[in-house]
């Protein structure tokens, strides 16, 4: 080996291994993220959908609150809140809330399809928030994707949405404006902090929420149920979080957001590995169809 190449191979492998560890993060994240259904639907066994959707703020805030306390980071400044206030509202709040409701009367394969479709929902806000202009070629792919998503739907509701559908493409629209306000603080403030801080501001309304969720609704512990709820939390909400934005800061938003192709497929194994669910054809279908229209979106716009 020469003189050159030895001086070069230090360089070499300090440039790959921080690939190799944001994809690493990043896969986490996904496969954190392709949970969430799953483990509402253990959650709803033992919680009623407002005590479930409070508790798991409630715990997911407790450990962010700590993560914060132990990094000693200082308090967002005064015009980081309302940005932080439109990602608790969509990340914390509503899309939680509107899954779980949704998840009461429709299956997780079901809900995993139809959300399958928020990169192109999260896509088009920022086109709009931005005011960034994508291809015609990317808004054809994600009418597409939305198309598949409706038909899919519509055939799965007997020809009309079902309040089931209308609670996800509700948190649809929500988690996008959600995400879309947390990509633009995330340039500002890391990542993992724009997710505590919104854990944190929604702290006493999810401490309200859990006093008013377990004095109406009935509370039956199980395995399933706990499960559920400390995945909920401690997984979904805080370390998917935390995990996909550190792994992106280290590989990039494109290339992190191709690994998250894979979520809905994820989630439709673990219905049927984890809640015994029968998939119908159109499913899987359907969701590799929408698989491809955010496969175009990612490679045009």
């Amino acid at each position: 080996m020469t003189a050159q190449n030895s001086a070069t191979l230090p360089t070499t492998i300090a440039v790959k291994n921080p690939v190799r560890r944001g994809t690493a993060l990043a896969l986490l994240g996904v496969v954190a993220f392709s949970l969430t259904f799953p483990a509402t639907a253990w959650g709803l066994e033992s919680f009623g959908p407002w005590s479930l959707v409070a508790l798991r703020s409630v715990l997911a805030a407790a450990i962010a609150g700590a993560f914060l306390l132990a990094r000693r980071v200082p308090l967002p400044t005064r015009e980081h809140w309302a940005g932080l206030a439109v990602v608790a509202a969509g990340v914390v709040v509503g899309f939680p809330m509107l899954t779980t409701l949704a998840l009461t009367t429709s299956t997780t394969s079901h809900a995993a399809v139809v959300v399958g479709l928020l990169p192109l929902t999260t896509a088009a806000l920022s086109a709009l928030r931005t005011g960034v202009r994508p291809s015609r070629t990317f808004w054809a792919a994600a009418l597409a994707g939305a198309a598949v998503v409706i038909a899919f739907t519509l055939a799965q509701s007997g020809g009309a949405l079902s309040v089931g559908d209308a609670y996800l493409f509700g948190a649809l629209l929500v988690c996008a404006a959600g995400y879309t306000e947390g990509g633009r603080l995330a340039r500002l403030l890391p990542g993992w902090q724009v997710i505590g801080w919104a854990l944190v501001l929604c702290l006493p309304l999810s401490l309200a929420g859990s006093a008013v969720g377990l004095a109406y609704e009935p509370v039956h512990l199980s395995g399933h149920g706990l499960a559920g709820l400390i995945w909920a939390a401690a997984g979904s909400t805080f370390l998917g979080l935390y995990v996909w934005y550190r792994g992106m800061a280290e590989i990039g938003a494109p290339r992190a957001s191709q690994l998250q192709l894979a979520q809905p497929l994820l989630t439709l194994v673990w219905s049927v590995a984890l809640l015994g669910e029968h998939l119908s054809p159109a499913a899987p279908a359907a969701a590799c169809a929408v698989l491809v229209c955010i496969a175009v979106t990612q490679r045009v716009k």
